[in-house]
Order: structure tokens, then sequence, then C-alpha cells
């Protein structure tokens, strides 16, 4: 997959490196609820499961589940439009691993017996309890309205301001969840999560430094 940035040939960037490593988490989660015959991955899930989840593992993966959820919406609205090359790989790869996150949250809170539903109250779990549509970092409806109108450089520019401030409402939970989260799983998933975030800011700064000025 081209990336955002250019980067040494075969280099492997902190953000991928990240999202190989947070496969561990998902190969366990997988397995404990598909109970699968694997004794090597099931101890792994089962240590995890053997964890009590507290109100903020719960309520990190409700609320991060429903803030992936307009990502993937921001980036779909993006992909395959005359933006520029930038924009649809950086789209692509947080396509691909929040898809790929939300997938992982939701099987945890099956494996804890939690609804999928999206919350219609949020962020109680960080003391900051809100309206779901008034979550950190999410867009409002006429800006994801304007983001599906919008074409060309514009329609690009306007993508990376918005997951730029969608990515800092995600970093502000994500580091919340990782020093307060009973469950050593949440806690690494939340800190990998972090990264990758924090790392696409950076791209998403130097893009609109210099392409998309």
């Amino acid at each position: 997959m081209i990336t955002a940035t250019e980067r040494a040939p075969g280099a492997m960037n902190p953000a991928r490196r990240s999202f190989l490593a947070f496969g561990i988490l998902a190969a366990a989660g997988s397995a404990l609820a598909a109970c699968t015959t694997s004794t090597a991955t099931v101890t792994e899930g089962a240590s995890a499961a053997e964890e009590t989840p507290s109100d903020t593992d719960i309520g990190f993966f409700k609320d991060m589940a429903l803030h992936h959820e307009q990502a993937l919406a921001m980036c779909q609205r993006v992909i395959g439009r005359n933006n520029g090359d930038s924009v649809q790989a950086l789209a692509a790869d947080i396509l691909q691993n929040q898809s790929f996150e939300r997938g992982v949250m939701h099987t945890w809170l099956t494996v804890w017996g939690e609804s999928t539903a999206p919350p219609e109250t949020v962020m109680a779990w960080m003391g900051m309890e809100m309206p779901a549509a008034d979550m950190t970092g999410l867009a409002t409806d006429e800006q994801m309205t304007s983001l599906s109108t919008t074409t060309g450089m514009a329609q690009g520019r306007l993508f990376l301001n918005l997951m730029r401030a969608h990515h800092v409402g995600g970093v502000h939970m994500a580091a919340y969840a990782n020093e307060h989260a009973a469950v050593s799983t949440v806690r690494a998933t939340a800190e990998r999560m972090n990264v990758i975030q924090t790392y696409e800011i950076g791209i998403i700064d130097q893009l609109l430094s210099t392409s998309y000025l």
C-alpha cells in the first residue's frame, strides 16, 4: 500500500508497526469469541477475559467504536475522488486500521456480554458525560455533508482538517483509557491507538503545510 509520506525503501513507519502488533490483540479476542482450538491464542485471550472490565474499559470501547464509525464514513466520502494522492493514501490507511480496531472492540464487548449498539450518551467514564453527537472530535452533520459535496483539492483539505480534529479527540480518549482502564488488553489497545493517531496527526500537519496549504 502506498504510504502518505516518503520513506526509505523497505522501511516500516511507526503506525504500521503498531498496527501489526495490534493484530496480536485481535487474534486473542477473535479466538476467545469463536472458541478456537489454538491453545496459545486461547490462553492469551482467556487471560485477558479473566480480568473484570470496569466502566472505563466498557465505556472506552463503546465510545471509541462509535468514534471510529464516523472516521470510516469520512474516509469513504473521499476515497476514489480527485482530491490528491496523499489524501487517497492516508484515507485508505485510516479505513483499514480503524475498521480492524472497531472489529476488535466489538469482539471484546461481545465477550463481556455488552451491547455493540451505538450509545446515546458518551464519555461518562471520563467524567464528561454528554450526548453522543457532542463527543470530542466528531464532525457535525453539516461538516459531513460538506465533505461529501466539496470536490478536488478543497475536499482533500477539508478531509485533513476534519480528520485532524477527529484524531485529537481520539487521542484524548485513548490517553485517558491507557491510564485508567482495568483490563490490560484495553490499556494496550488504547496505547496503540494513541501511537497510530498521533503519528497520523503529524502526517496531516505536514500535508496541510505543503500540498494542501
